[in-house]
């Protein structure tokens, strides 16, 4: 049973006192960890009390992992035994949701806690604007100690938003910690020396992003390798060996990454904090395979969502609540104690924590924008219906380049030319899209039985048609006129010449005239 009083720890952080809570100047050789401190913090002058109860905060984001591509979340034969921990000594979130299914734009959407459209960010490799606000520089000015380590993704502009990056201060990481981990592909080398760099007594928050399980995978990632007998394979692939070996080493690194998550527990209990710190692990899309990552299936939005706290949450709780990577930040400040302004759009799934059957929202939105190719398409998600509205649906459900270019793409390319692929393989691939998309996720959750024609639907079809039309009037959310090319060749995977490196930002490429997007209302008209 949680007390009252640890409730009130989450709705109210305590503050000592006696002392003023002022700002201060932060040294930048602290370490990171991803850990969030719940209570007040407390100081005289520079000096830093013990006092200060409020939680650590460490987010953990893992790069293209599925969100049941671990043994918490059901899959039998994926080796996770520290993500499996951190799921037995903390809360499973069932119902979790990304706010699209694409590397950068997911992230400039957590740290902004708003929607992609909102971050001027949406597109693959836009950086977010200098004007953004984020939680991270939140927590700074309340005396938050905050690092990064891993893979960025997020541009230039908020970079000082953080007191310390490991990737550009690896110098002052080796003076504190010695020889640093050889980097190996997975971004994570750095996440243990940049936790044993951080200040002691006072409260931190950690950035702590993998490449795992990124693509292009090698062999011998791991020392004991999965082998295509362990693969689980969805419907929508060709069940090959090519295609079971090319998933194998896809969970070779959900298991490298796992040992790193392991490493950071460690570290964390060792150094006497892992009590008050508060770990949330995620992923920032969908696996990197076709019809996972880039689309709004479960497959691509839905992610893997662990919260440990042991201080205030009961080992083993899960909950079947909605909640959106967008309530990230709303939830870490109120932790922090500070109040959510209003330019984050989240909500503070805070009270979930005390009370797994607490509900904040009714419904997830998806976006999907440019992401090697192009496509603009939004969803909608309660707990058993999904709506999808492609508006351009002129196009093929095309994977990014990465997952164009790998083993199991490969398998679909040469079956398509062999005339091998089932009716739904080709349709998925190869074919234009329908306008609209509805699924009974429990009951067809690979989402495959459109049922946006079938009469004993209709209720839900116009209830979920007429809630995203409103929330895309709600957030301003239109349609442009304008189409940006593909970067890449929508069978081969080759790259085209449409693209350059970096990518120039949405302003330059769309300017801010009124006139370059279309109102959202008149691709609602269906009979």
């Amino acid at each position: 049973m949680i007390s009252q009083n640890m409730k009130r720890k989450i709705k109210a952080p305590v503050f000592s006192k006696g002392y003023s809570f002022i700002k201060v100047s932060i040294p930048l050789s602290g370490i990171l960890v991803f850990g969030l401190f719940l209570f007040g913090f407390t100081f005289v002058s520079d000096t830093y009390e013990a006092s200060d109860q409020r939680p650590n905060i460490v987010l953990i984001i893992a790069d293209d992992m599925a969100w049941d591509d671990c043994g918490a979340c059901g899959h039998p034969n994926i080796k996770t035994p520290n993500i499996d921990q951190l799921a037995a000594n903390g809360m499973m979130f069932r119902n979790a949701f990304l706010t699209t299914s694409s590397c950068s734009p997911t992230r400039a959407s957590i740290v902004t806690g708003t929607y992609p459209h909102q971050t001027d960010a949406e597109q693959l490799h836009w950086e977010i604007p200098p004007d953004k606000v984020t939680f991270v520089e939140k927590l700074k000015e309340a005396g938050y100690w905050t690092g990064q380590a891993g893979k960025w993704h997020m541009g230039d502009h908020i970079k000082d938003r953080f007191d310390f990056l490991a990737e550009e201060n690896t110098d002052i990481l080796r003076e504190s910690y010695g020889e640093l981990p050889e980097a190996d592909g997975s971004g994570s080398h750095l996440w243990v020396p940049l936790l044993e760099h951080r200040p002691e007594n006072q409260p931190f928050f950690l950035w702590l992003a993998a490449f795992d399980p990124h693509r292009v995978y090698y062999e011998g990632t791991i020392k004991e390798p999965h082998v295509p007998e362990d693969v689980i394979l969805p419907p929508y692939v060709p069940d090959t060996e090519r295609v079971r070996k090319d998933f194998a080493m896809y969970y070779d690194e959900i298991s490298r990454l796992d040992e790193y998550i392991g490493r950071v527990v460690e570290t964390l209990e060792r150094q006497g904090v892992l009590q008050n710190t508060v770990i949330l692990f995620i992923s920032d899309n969908g696996r990197p395979f076709p019809r996972d990552k880039t689309t709004l299936y479960d497959s691509g939005i839905k992610t893997p969502f662990i919260v440990k706290w042991p201080e205030t949450i009961p080992p083993g709780t899960e909950t079947k609540s909605l909640v959106s990577v967008i309530d990230i930040a709303p939830t870490f400040l109120t932790l922090a104690g500070l109040e959510a302004g209003d330019e984050f759009v989240g909500k503070d799934f805070s009270p979930i924590l005390t009370d797994p059957k607490e509900k904040i929202r009714s419904y997830i939105y998806g976006q999907a924008h440019w992401h090697d190719h192009e496509n603009f398409v939004r969803a909608i998600r309660d707990d058993r219906f999904k709506y999808i509205r492609n508006f351009f649906n002129d196009l093929p459900l095309t994977p990014p380049a990465d997952a164009l270019n790998g083993g199991t793409f490969a398998e679909i390319r040469q079956q398509m030319h062999d005339g091998t692929l089932d009716e739904k393989q080709r349709a998925t691939y190869f074919e234009p899209r329908p306008d609209e998309e509805l699924y009974d996720v429990i009951n067809d959750p690979h989402e495959l039985n459109n049922l946006v024609d079938d009469p004993a639907y209709r209720e839900e079809l116009v209830r979920l048609r007429s809630d995203l039309l409103e929330f895309m009037e709600t957030y301003n959310d239109r349609v442009p006129r304008l189409r940006t090319p593909d970067g890449f060749h929508r069978v081969s995977g080759a790259l085209l010449p449409n693209i350059t490196f970096p990518r120039p930002p949405k302003k330059v490429m769309f300017g801010d005239c009124e006139c370059l997007y279309l109102p959202p209302t008149p691709f609602f008209e269906f009979d």
